[in-house]
């Protein structure tokens, strides 16, 4: 097939967007956020027909013969957003080229000759990632386009926000369900014995899958329009509540699982580091329950140095459950008291030590950078001369792995090769600097036993075209955690 099948279909592939792309261009021009003349201009449905004549022929050519449609598609005034999933290849755009619906994507995807003209085409909402203000102007476009009454196309988005390997659907982002307008869930399936269409970060890549693809005489795809959902009043006023509960929707649908893990999640459980986290760590549901309490990680580092200081006035005496919320300035909840019982080491003592707070903080904040959290680990547990006991070196590992239980007698050991009982943080970066595989080494983790938790799905890397534009204080994941479908 590559030497026939192949080549033959890469040059109708091809020949197809050429041809797309002078029609698109000049539908194109004009002021980008200008409204749509309602109805249209003739020659405006015309160029609109033949795009779409010209898209289904190219993936025809791409072996897509026939694409299984199930359910009515909502028009604009009754759903103004399409939300899509399980994301989990650049094929995905065969629904968006179908009904030339807008996408969200990011800005820089406009200049990519070709594929940035037939883009927008389809007026996109696009997400600048330099522009500061841009999550909030996405969400504000996209409400007036939702509130226009039908004026605009419909706007299609991936609410998974990355791809993945379509067994269950990861947590949808909040931005699609910010305006509160009712949504139409869209589900897609691949039915085909062999997949050749799953891009995600372990497997192959973008350039391979479209090989693999067209070398298949025929590839399936459905596309299935669900009823439109339309949120209850709690829930246009929780977004992530809104959000849950339509993807519980689809997933029923697809009859697949449902997991509360993020694509942060993912990135944390896979950050290159000395300290590689267990499969089983405690710090992915740490890093969930802070997102629930509206607590985002990346926000939280430039407040380390000073959850660090307050850490380590206190001593290392404990504090109550009133103290931990006045420390992380959220009120007293359920979610903080879940929170609070990952550090509760006594078991319901009700008693903490702040300093585990800011190591596995300053984990989940900088993941690949090791020396630093142990470094401002060693200023909270250390004496006077910034040296600590293998006690406290314990302490400080197991927060940072997330577990429960890790012997460190063996590492400790080895770094105070002069044995006088206390090592200082010069000793462990020089020990870390020659002995990068440490961890593995000497602290055993196969021996180490989880508090709680669940695997991690592992993706490294954001796959996929719909850009998240969720706003930065947006709080999700507040469910348990589930373990993911096997």
């Amino acid at each position: 097939m590559t030497l026939t099948l192949f080549p033959v279909r890469l040059l109708v592939v091809v020949l197809m967007m050429l041809l797309a792309w002078p029609l698109a261009l000049v539908s194109s021009l004009g002021p980008a956020g200008r409204e749509p003349e309602q109805p249209p201009a003739l020659w405006r449905r015309v160029v609109d027909v033949l795009l779409r004549a010209i898209m289904r022929t190219m993936w025809l050519a791409g072996g897509f013969h026939h694409v299984a449609v199930k359910g009515r598609r909502a028009p604009p005034t009754e759903a103004a957003i399409l939300t899509l999933a399980p994301h989990s290849s650049y094929f995905d755009a065969i629904p968006v080229t179908m009904t030339m619906s807008s996408v969200v994507m990011k800005a820089e995807s406009r200049d990519i000759p070709i594929w940035g003209t037939l883009i927008k085409y389809i007026r996109p909402v696009f997400v600048s990632r330099t522009d500061q203000d841009s999550r909030r102007k996405t969400v504000e476009e996209i409400k007036r386009r939702a509130q226009s009454g039908g004026k605009w196309p419909q706007i299609m988005i991936f609410p998974e926000g990355t791809c993945t390997n379509r067994t269950c659907l990861i947590t949808f982002k909040p931005g699609a369900f910010i305006p509160g307008v009712p949504v139409q869930p869209v589900v897609l399936r691949y039915p085909n014995k062999l997949d050749t269409i799953t891009w995600t970060w372990q497997g192959p890549g973008a350039l391979k899958i479209l090989w693999l693809t067209l070398c298949q005489f025929h590839s399936q795809v459905e596309i299935e329009f669900l009823p439109v959902y339309t949120p209850s009043e709690e829930e246009k006023r929780d977004p992530a509540l809104y959000a849950s509960n339509v993807r519980r929707v689809m997933a029923e649908a697809l009859g697949v699982a449902v997991t509360d893990y993020t694509f942060e999640d993912c990135q944390l459980a896979l950050a290159e580091g000395q300290l590689r986290l267990p499969a089983d760590t405690c710090l992915l549901e740490f890093a969930r329950l802070l997102r629930g309490l509206g607590l985002k990680p990346e926000k939280l580092e430039q407040d380390l140095d000073r959850h660090a200081e307050s850490a380590r006035m206190t001593q290392g005496r404990r504090v109550t459950l009133p103290e931990f919320a006045a420390q992380l300035g959220v009120p007293e909840s359920e979610s903080l008291e879940d929170l609070f019982s990952l550090f509760d080491e006594v078991g319901g003592g009700g008693e903490v030590d702040l300093r585990e707070y800011v190591v596995a903080l300053s984990v989940v904040c900088r993941p690949a950078r090791t020396l630093d959290t142990i470094q401002l680990a060693f200023k909270m547990f250390g004496s006077q001369d910034g040296s600590v006991e293998e006690h406290a070196l314990s302490s400080i590992l197991k927060t940072a792995l997330g577990v429960a239980e890790l012997t460190v007698t063996d590492l400790f050991r080895a770094i105070d090769q002069e044995r006088k009982g206390r090592i200082a943080f010069a000793d462990f970066k020089r020990f870390a600097e020659a002995n990068p595989d440490f961890a593995e080494e000497y602290l055993y983790p196969e021996q180490t036993r989880p508090r709680s938790c669940a695997r991690t799905p592992p993706a490294p890397t954001p796959n996929g075209f719909c850009a998240d534009f969720s706003p930065e204080n947006s709080a999700t994941g507040t469910e348990p955690v589930r373990k993911k479908l096997d």
